[in-house]
């Protein structure tokens, strides 16, 4: 990583490695916060399938 920030340096593009940089960390926390999306969507999910067999066990009591 150091020689490609001095191959940056030397010409005088530290702003597109910056941006680059910039980039890369909004991307991996878009990457991020998506999966924690899924997994929580897939947490819920459960949940209403645990409550749907608990409504059905109780009701098929009666």
């Amino acid at each position: 990583m150091d020689e490609l920030t001095r191959a940056f340096a030397s010409r005088g593009d530290l702003a597109h490695l910056a941006l680059f940089l910039w980039a890369s960390g909004a991307s991996g926390l878009l990457v991020w916060a998506l999966k924690e999306l899924a997994s929580s969507n897939r947490r819920f999910n459960d949940f209403v399938a645990e409550i749907a067999r608990l409504t059905r066990f109780f009701n098929d009591r009666r």
